[in-house]
């Protein structure tokens, strides 16, 4: 993360409701072939992540028992030192926001697998309404068991917590503003609100 302490956050409420609305990140791990990465939806089981793999993905036979970092990417956006209505002897940066979990790997069980699939489409199928929800009761039984067969299950349970919300707060309000102005215009629009609600 980044190594300015002005740029560390601390609020593990506001991170987890990061992760929960994000839902996708990068998990990292180092097996003997090397380190490898996944990138993978996850959801929360209590105060741990949980997520699933394809069985023949290079990572998952390495899981069980391995510290894993999982990472996921808030908003982000480049910043043109113009944006802030400063000196010029100011220099480009980039903003963003990014939440690091660490942990040790578990394999679920099946039925904690089956939990994490149903999870992950309820979470995901309520934010498609006034659509009807998506469920695996739409799915013959047999296909499902194929789809159960070909992935692997996992548990994170997080033993380190490190966030980075770069949003300029080492400028006067006033450019951090401005520059949150320039964002907007561009389209930028999530990370500038971020910025604004400093």
């Amino acid at each position: 993360m980044h190594p300015n302490g002005s740029f560390r956050w601390e609020d593990r409420a506001a991170m987890r409701a990061l992760v929960e609305q994000v839902a996708f990140g990068a998990l990292f791990a180092a097996t003997p072939d090397g380190p490898r990465v996944a990138h993978l939806p996850v959801t929360w089981d209590g105060d741990d992540l949980t997520f699933h793999l394809a069985r023949g993905n290079a990572l998952t036979r390495h899981l069980d028992g391995a510290t894993g970092l999982f990472v996921i990417n808030g908003p982000d956006a480049y910043v043109s030192p113009d944006h802030y209505g400063l000196d010029t002897d100011q220099v480009p940066t980039w903003n963003y926001v990014a939440v690091e979990l660490e942990g040790r790997v578990s394999p679920l069980d099946r039925d904690g697998l089956i939990a994490q699939l149903d999870a992950l489409a309820l979470a995901h199928e309520a934010r498609l309404a006034p659509k009807p929800a998506w469920s695996r009761d739409k799915m013959e039984r047999a296909a499902f068991e194929a789809l159960l067969r070909g992935i692997k299950g996992f548990r994170l349970r997080i033993q380190a917590w490190r966030g980075t919300i770069k949003l300029n707060q080492n400028k006067p309000e006033s450019a951090r503003l401005a520059a949150a102005d320039a964002l907007d215009a561009q389209g930028r629009r999530a990370i500038a609100h971020w910025m604004r609600q400093l």
